[in-house]
């Protein structure tokens, strides 16, 4: 491809609400434009980056004999309803009637409409197993659209399910596609990392996250550098460190007006991890007061899998349940109230609300002045220690790039997707869901991938092998040897873009530098006379000057280094 017929519209400058080096250089390099928040338009050489992913993406799943189809973006409710994430699932799902006012969403993913499929035409154990893949368009009402193609209304991903006769079925599905991810992101260039996680809205039992590294993420996963321990935050285990033990006496201690734990530390000059941090939330079962130490925080999801799911009181609700305002609650002496502690406070003796205006406690220790039930249910933080072999655990921030759920027989129930087993009995499918977010590859990429001039792009998905730039168009030696070897890397199956501007040679670098196409192949005219060009790693920068001649045969050498 010739760079004067190409649509690379690049920026000098970053445009000021793009602030992830990912966003920042996808702009300015021209791979894409901003239609409106979280819509993006993917120009050619982002199309290009992504049809590569794709390639890779449809190789791997192909090499596990996962079968591709093509589903509807566009579902009936009703499918949805049987599931019931129609009313689970709140503002991020896209609604909408047609014109004879019947129900619609548009699919932020598509376990309801795999399962319909499956339900239909999956009758016996003979016809299973069965795995079903697509790249389909998905949609999802991002509340805070944020560090371009990372948080999207509208993204591309590729989603497949596993359909067993039984559990042996599944895990074996599960691993092939936990192989095949990580055969796929070392491919496509990625530092990555598999997790523990959440399951979340998808449900099922079991789960993985594949975290690639990145100050960009908008997650955070703990990893253990002793046992190889690693989970997203949201589901880390970890022991906080145990505070000094002091043998205070119980005691009233007047602080007033001192509600937030910063104010009440400062006051009483302690630090606060020997403070309890009472936090009243409503479940679906009613109040429930959750503790933790006052240098930790709550982690909602840890606590929804104990209670379900809650919010946090309101002010007039903590009043009117507790008898008295936040800042001054305390665990001691609730009738008939749920109490969730965080099972670090086991040990330990504490300060607290008094449950009494302008109040503190000193000396509270569990068990003797209160009781709990306990449960991990902290933020797990740099330095605290691992569970399985007490390591000091790191916290690092990461973009998700993909998933796995074990999800059982959530859906094939509820849809009525059963099977004959070689007995004859009728017997749920027992299915699992995997997804990969091709934009998420490439922005990860990007972030791991960069200096201060522009994208080095992983050889395997840069949109052209070889930029050739010819650095003076004016000049006939240099045009004929740049279409000669034009031709002849075209002609090799060596992808090329060639910068056949007539500009000055600073902007072709400056312009080659930012899009960030891995091996640059430069014909002056000074290296011409000797019968030479340059061929540069844009990743390292090394140069060498090769003959013309063999200029096919060392940037071969170069593209598979």
């Amino acid at each position: 491809m010739r760079f004067s017929k190409m649509f690379i519209p690049t920026l000098r400058e970053a445009p000021a609400d793009a602030e992830a080096i990912s966003h920042i250089l996808m702009l300015r390099a021209g791979y894409v434009r901003q239609l409106a928040s979280g819509l993006y338009i993917f120009l050619p050489l982002g199309w290009r980056v992504l049809d590569k992913i794709d390639a890779i993406l449809k190789e791997e799943m192909e090499a596990i004999e996962a079968q591709e189809i093509s589903m509807p973006i566009l579902h009936p409710a009703e499918i949805w309803q049987q599931t019931g994430r129609w009313d689970i699932i709140g503002g991020e799902m896209f609604r909408l009637k047609d014109r004879n006012e019947r129900d619609f969403c548009l699919g932020m993913t598509h376990e309801e409409i795999m399962t319909w499929l499956a339900s239909r035409e999956i009758r016996s154990y003979r016809d299973l197993p069965q795995v079903w893949f697509q790249i389909q368009t998905k949609l999802r009402d991002e509340a805070r659209p944020k560090s371009g193609v990372l948080r999207t209304r509208e993204f591309i991903m590729k989603d497949s399910y596993s359909f067993d006769a039984d559990e042996e079925g599944l895990d074996r599905n599960y691993q092939l596609h936990a192989d095949a991810y990580h055969r796929i992101f070392n491919r496509c260039g990625l530092r990555f990392m598999q997790v523990e996680s959440d399951p979340g809205m998808m449900g099922g039992g079991y789960s993985h996250e594949f975290m690639a590294p990145s100050p960009a993420g908008e997650d955070q996963v703990a990893l253990c550098p002793g046992c190889g321990y690693s989970a997203n935050v949201e589901l880390a285990l970890s022991i906080p460190h145990k505070t000094e033990d002091r043998e205070w006496q119980t005691e009233e201690v007047h602080t007033p007006e001192k509600r937030t734990i910063h104010e009440v530390t400062t006051f009483l000059k302690l630090s606060p991890e020997f403070f309890i941090k009472s936090v009243l939330v409503i479940s679906d079962n009613g109040p429930v007061l959750a503790l933790v130490r006052g240098d930790q925080e709550v982690h909602e999801k840890k606590l929804a899998k104990v209670i379900g799911q809650h919010r946090p009181a309101q002010k007039v609700e903590v009043k009117e349940i507790l008898g008295v305002e936040a800042g001054f609650i305390g665990p001691m002496g609730h009738q008939n109230l749920r109490i969730v502690g965080d099972t670090c406070l086991q040990e330990g003796t504490y300060v607290s609300g008094a449950n009494k205006q302008h109040y503190h406690v000193k000396g509270i220790k569990a068990e003797r002045d209160f009781t709990a039930e306990w449960h991990d249910i902290h933020i797990a933080k740099q330095g605290e220690a691992c569970t399985k072999c007490g390591a000091g655990l790191n916290v690092e921030r990461v973009i998700e790039i993909g998933n796995i759920f074990k999800l059982g027989t959530k859906y094939s129930e509820a849809l009525k997707a059963v099977f004959l087993d070689e007995h004859g009995n009728e017997k749920p499918i027992i299915m699992g869901s995997y997804g990969i977010g091709p934009a998420r590859i490439a922005a990860a990429a990007i972030e791991q991938n960069n200096d201060k001039d522009g994208i080095i792009w992983p050889r395997s998905i840069a949109p052209f092998n070889v930029e050739l730039i010819p650095l003076n168009m004016n000049d006939k030696a240099t045009v004929e040897t740049a279409e000669k070897l034009y031709h002849e890397l075209k002609k090799n199956y060596i992808e090329v873009l060639m910068d056949d501007r007539d500009e000055r040679a600073g902007v072709k670098f400056k312009d080659a530098d930012l899009i960030g196409i891995p091996v640059q192949i430069i014909i002056g005219e000074k290296n011409l006379r000797e019968g030479l060009v340059e061929i540069k790693d844009r990743k390292t920068k090394e140069a060498v000057r090769v003959k013309v001649e063999e200029v096919i045969e060392k940037t071969r050498a170069l593209m598979t280094s």
